[in-house]
This record gives structure tokens, C-alpha cells and sequence, in this order.
């Protein structure tokens, strides 16, 4: 397999964090939303005996007038002795990039039509013409990794910048802090390519489905964010999981079964000492079954600033 230059290690990165923005991206949100008056940060600090850990909910892709973040953040991360982020995506390797592409696309012989349905493949067709993209350049792709592509091109049509993601933000200015993985680019990798072909299939119609409302929903998604609503955005959510009946194991995967292993992970610095800052996609955050509440079951005292 031919070596990857820097443009293509920069396509497949901001595909790989497409994945992670996927869950809340192309779920509805009202298309007005204004801050709450009450607005606070998306962040939490999470506190035991021994340290201090302070949970910020993460875009993935942004625009540059997100920023400056807020006073108290950015005071967080200075005081933090660690960074911890969900996977350090400054640092894959060639390895790392032979074996994604070897799980993103079929072999030689099989092709994607192969292992679709002939209406996904329908809606495929029509939303490729919409790109002016031709069926050749994506017929040996996996669904799973054409949905992250599609939603990328999505959102950075729409002005989204995987580079300017709070991941990236943070990554850029850790300077000498001690930077820990939650998961890794290959697990993340692993988690995605192991659904089934229904999975697969499922995940790349809801993405079709959704598309070109994507970018307009993602400034409503940011706004929410920035107004610290996590009641909205969990509720945002909920309402997407609704769309695709199909999708219900995917969600599974992709949010719940992650938030206990970032509970778990996040326990060992609540047991440790000193204070960490950790960054993980906003949506693993909210709701009954999000990290907050599973810390707060754990008899952790958390609160949102």
C-alpha cells in the first residue's frame, strides 16, 4: 500500500473525528436557538480527596468565531497538570494509517454496491450527484468510512474546520503538559469498522438522510454548547436516536458503551492526585446514561460552571 502524504493524513484524520461530531451533528435542533440566560460553560469539575478533574464537552469541528473560549476554561487548562483527550489525533503513525485504510475499504473484487440495499444505494447515488462526486471514487470505500467522508465534506462546506475542534485547540497549547489518551485512534478505528454490514448500512443511510442540513444544524448545535445547555443537548439526542430504527445497536456503540469506559478511565484520576482537564465529545456528557450522571452515581461530587 502506497505511502500517505500530508493532505491525505489530514483527510483521514478529519474523517476519523467526523465520526465522533456524527453523534450530534446531524441531529435536529431548533433552527433559532438562543443562549439561556443563565448560560454557563460546557464543563464540569468533578472532584474526590486527591484530585480534581475537570470535564469539558468537546466539538470536534468549529469555526473560527467559537472562539476566544471563555475566561474560566482556558483557566482550567492552565491550572491542569494533565490533558487528557479521547485519542491524540497529532500523533498517528504511518502503521496506524496502513491498517485504517485497510478497514476502510473493500478489496480488490468486492465494492460497495455489493453491500448495500438497492434504496440506500438509490439515496447514496442521488446525494454523490449533489457533491459532483462520481460513484467510481467511492465504490470501494465501507460504508461506515463513507458516512465519516460525507459528513466531513458536509461540514466543511459549511465552514467547519476539524483544526480548529476544542481537541485540536487544546492539543496546539498543551506545551509541556503531560498528554494521556482516554481511547486511542485504534480503537476508535476498531469500534467503527467492527459493525456489522446492517450497522454499516444504517449508519450511512442516517447520515444520507440528514445531510444537507448538517452544517445549518451544527451552528445551532454550537450555540447550545456555548450557552452550556446540556439539558438542550441532550434532548437534541434523544430526538436523533428516533430518526433510524435501524441505528439503535450503532448508538449503542458509539455513545453508551463508550461513556462507561471513559467513566472508568476518568475514576482512575479521581483516584490519583493533582488535576486534569479532560476534553471528550460534548454528547458523552448529558443525559441519564452520560458521564456526568455516571460519575455522580458513583458518589462523586460534580458540577457544571
Amino acid at each position: 500500500m502506497q505511502m500517505m502524504n500530508r493532505e491525505d493524513r489530514k483527510n483521514v484524520r478529519a474523517g476519523i473525528l467526523a465520526a465522533f461530531s456524527f453523534v450530534v451533528a446531524l441531529c435536529s435542533l431548533p433552527e433559532a436557538a438562543v443562549p439561556a440566560a443563565d448560560a454557563r460553560d460546557f464543563m464540569w469539575e468533578a472532584r474526590s480527596k486527591t484530585a480534581t478533574v475537570y470535564l469539558l464537552g468537546s466539538v470536534h469541528f468549529l469555526t473560527r468565531d467559537a472562539y476566544p473560549l471563555s475566561a474560566p476554561i482556558e483557566e482550567a487548562f492552565a491550572k491542569s497538570d494533565v490533558l487528557a483527550v479521547e485519542a491524540n489525533i497529532n500523533n498517528p503513525d504511518q502503521l496506524f494509517f496502513t491498517k485504517f485504510l485497510e478497514r476502510a475499504f473493500y478489496p480488490e473484487g468486492d465494492s460497495l454496491k455489493n453491500h448495500l440495499s438497492p434504496d440506500t444505494y438509490a439515496l447514496l447515488r442521488e446525494e454523490l450527484g449533489k457533491f459532483g462526486l462520481p460513484e467510481e471514487l467511492t465504490e470501494r470505500e465501507r460504508p461506515w468510512f463513507l458516512a465519516l467522508t460525507l459528513t466531513s465534506l458536509q461540514l466543511l462546506k459549511g465552514g467547519f474546520d476539524p483544526e480548529l475542534g476544542v481537541d485540536m485547540h487544546f492539543l496546539s497549547k498543551a506545551g509541556g503538559k503531560k498528554i494521556v489518551e482516554i481511547e486511542s485512534l485504534e480503537y476508535q478505528t476498531e469500534l467503527l469498522s467492527g459493525f456489522s454490514d446492517s450497522e454499516q448500512e444504517s449508519f450511512l443511510r442516517y447520515t444520507l438522510r440528514d445531510m444537507q442540513k448538517a452544517a445549518k444544524e451544527s451552528r445551532s448545535l454550537v450555540t447550545t454548547w456555548k450557552s452550556g445547555d446540556a439539558d438542550g443537548l441532550a434532548a437534541v439526542l434523544r430526538e436523533g436516536m428516533s430518526k433510524e430504527a435501524g441505528m439503535s445497536s450503532v448508538w449503542e456503540k458509539l455513545l453508551y458503551e463508550r461513556n462507561k469506559k471513559m467513566v472508568r478511565r476518568i475514576e482512575t484520576f479521581l483516584k490519583s492526585h493533582g488535576t486534569v482537564f479532560v476534553v471528550v465529545g460534548a454528547g458523552h456528557l448529558v443525559g441519564p446514561r452520560g458521564v456526568v450522571e455516571m460519575l455522580r452515581a458513583r458518589r462523586y461530587a460534580v458540577e457544571q460552571w
